[in-house]
């Protein structure tokens, strides 16, 4: 089969490798799409610098890239009871940008009205925005929060996971992106090219930072006294630290008072994906996808996503 693999930092190619077996408790998917997210690009330049003490000094340990997927059950293993060969998936696990993966827990069917495009843009920014704003932010219905960098594909989701978990929403994008924000539910939308959302006179129960790109001073003068800031994303052109300067240096100004800060790695799990699911079944939440990949095309999508130039979701299909 045909899988992208990383071979040195900088450098991803595809080439033919073993076909998996599934063990008893997991099933073999034929991969018919995947999507780039931030992690893969880290991941594929070896960045911020300090993080190859984990991902490898000079080259990866792993040269497996890619988490979402969505496709078709090919097999299942002795154990598996809840899938059969046939049946639309959608999920998360490693290595993904491959014509075929074994899956573990977190797989689910496939929303009906969904393809298998929009499918795979689902699963990590939708764990991202899910978690960010209910378990860290602890949105409550009637709240008032704010999505900084409301474009891409967190910041897609997280306008419409605001909004499904009854909130009143405020995005912040460029020009460009304000008619997709209005049109994915924002009760209010800001151009950050035209103004200063933070001078705005709003009073924020939650932040969603992910732009990275306000002091804790700006944050301030918009947080309500016991609002909290959840810190998603940052800049990714700082080669030693990448995000985690920004990150720190909010997260230690906020020790003082009583607003708060909450960073957090999204972490996959079957009822998330359930959750999300329902909504997307429902309407309530939608994909948007951008552009569109051939898996011989991995590397161009690895820069565009490095360069910045993806609106929305980038999907790679196989």
């Amino acid at each position: 089969m045909r899988a992208a693999r990383v071979t040195k930092y900088g450098s991803i190619a595809v080439g033919d490798v073993a076909k998996p077996r599934p063990a008893a408790d997991e099933v073999l998917v034929h991969v018919r799409a995947t999507s780039v997210n931030a992690v893969d690009w880290y991941g594929f330049k070896g960045r911020p610098y300090v993080g190859r003490l984990l991902m490898g000094l000079r080259k990866p340990k792993s040269s497996e890239l890619g988490g979402d997927f969505a496709g078709v059950v090919e097999a299942v293993g002795a154990d598996v009871a809840d899938f059969e060969p046939g049946d639309e998936v959608f999920g998360c696990d490693g290595g993904t940008f491959a014509e075929y993966i074994v899956a573990t827990p977190v797989v689910e069917r496939k929303p009906t009205n969904l393809s298998f495009e929009e499918a795979a843009a689902v699963p990590v920014a939708g764990f991202t925005a899910l978690q960010g704003l209910r378990d860290h932010g602890g949105l409550q219905p009637g709240q008032l929060v704010v999505v900084n960098g409301a474009s891409g594909g967190v910041g897609t989701f997280a306008v419409q996971v605001a909004k499904a978990l009854g909130a009143e929403v405020h995005a912040v994008c460029s020009t460009r992106n304000v008619e997709q924000a209005r049109q994915l539910g924002a009760d209010r939308v800001f151009d950050y090219t035209r103004e200063d959302f933070t001078r705005s006179g709003a009073s924020y129960d939650v932040f969603f930072d992910n732009a990275g790109n306000r002091s804790w001073h700006a944050m301030r003068r918009v947080l309500a006294p016991t609002g909290t800031v959840v810190l998603v994303g940052g800049p990714r052109n700082r080669r030693l630290l990448g995000p985690l300067g920004h990150i720190v240096r909010i997260k230690l100004a906020a020790k003082i008072g009583r607003r708060t800060a909450s960073f957090f790695i999204a972490k996959p799990n079957r009822a998330d994906l359930a959750v999300l699911r329902e909504l997307l079944e429902a309407g309530r939440v939608k994909p948007v996808v951008e552009q569109r990949f051939e898996l011989a095309q991995i590397a161009e999508a690895m820069r565009g996503m490095g360069e910045g130039h993806a609106r929305w979701k980038t999907v790679v299909t196989l």
